[in-house]
């Protein structure tokens, strides 16, 4: 019996988060948001760190068919160290349709990436390479601005805890970003083919990140809902996301969550159906992990 068809025309959950602003700061356009206080307090509005991606701009236009602008695709560009590679064709298995019944329950993304990147022979990719290399990318200058939110009030704070081998600056600098992650004491977790993430970093010396995990349901899921489950993870904070879904359609449906995912994307498992074979007539699960 083939699976109820999938659900894109329903839209997520977009729109401000009440009481606050989306702004964006500096020539790289880091988003934040800004919380009204009540005026009786005189103060001015309070700036705070935002995963929440465009969902929380009244200025951006939302469609899950199109996905996310490719904010970081001219800066992987433009470092000159990628080429181009033409994708193999998404197979029935792939979506975990492995019987003879393979009409699957969620159409492709309709902008799918035909041309994914790859790192050119001998060349590599990891922000560490740059980093250990003296560059700082716009990806580490995208870090430094969302890690100096609210430093400039630590002067105020006498420090007096245990550091515990911790070295946290008064101000981050793209340097300072470069080298925490030269040193291996920080990642910044943005893969070529990811374009939509916004940068950010994770490490003993940065903020404190969180992590969400969603999954679909085997009773009741559609494409929507699904990528409405990533947006109000982002909203309330999630640096990453974690896809624990098993099951069919895995392939496409994870497609349309990266696509409008302005997260980074944690290593999602999957558990695999092996096809049969005549030398193996038993079916074996096993998982695989991609960072995204």
């Amino acid at each position: 019996m083939a699976d109820i068809p999938a659900k894109t025309e329903i839209g997520v959950t977009t729109g401000p988060i009440r009481g606050s602003r989306k702004i964006h700061v500096g020539p790289l356009g880091v988003k934040m948001r800004e919380i009204h206080l009540d005026p009786s307090s005189g103060e001015p509005p309070v700036r705070v760190y935002d995963t929440s991606g465009p969902y929380t701009d009244p200025d951006a236009r939302i469609d899950i068919k199109a996905g996310l602008p490719a904010l970081r695709r001219d800066w992987i560009l433009g470092r000159g160290d990628v080429e181009q590679v033409q994708a193999r064709q998404v197979r029935p298995e792939d979506n975990g349709q492995l019987g003879p019944d393979r009409s699957g329950g969620v159409e492709p993304f309709p902008n799918v990436i035909k041309r994914p990147l790859r790192a050119k022979p001998g060349a590599n990719v990891s922000q560490m390479y740059y980093a250990r290399r003296g560059i700082i990318t716009p990806e580490m200058e995208y870090v430094a601005v969302r890690e100096n939110l609210g430093r400039e009030r630590l002067a105020e704070y006498a420090r007096d805890g245990e550091s515990f081998g911790a070295s946290i600056p008064d101000y981050v600098t793209p340097e300072f970003v470069r080298d925490e992650v030269a040193r291996g004491r920080a990642i910044i977790p943005n893969n070529i083919n990811h374009p939509e993430s916004e940068p950010m970093a994770i490490g003993r010396n940065f903020l404190v990140k969180i992590n969400a995990n969603i999954g679909n349901s085997a009773v009741a899921s559609n494409v929507a809902a699904e990528v409405d489950k990533m947006v109000w993870s982002i909203r309330w904070g999630a640096d990453t996301v974690m896809d624990l879904s098993t099951g069919r359609n895995i392939h496409d449906t994870r497609e349309w969550i990266l696509r409008n995912s302005p997260s980074r994307s944690a290593p999602s498992r999957s558990t695999r159906r092996w096809r049969r074979s005549a030398a193996s007539p038993r079916t074996s699960l096993g998982r695989s992990s991609a960072t995204r």
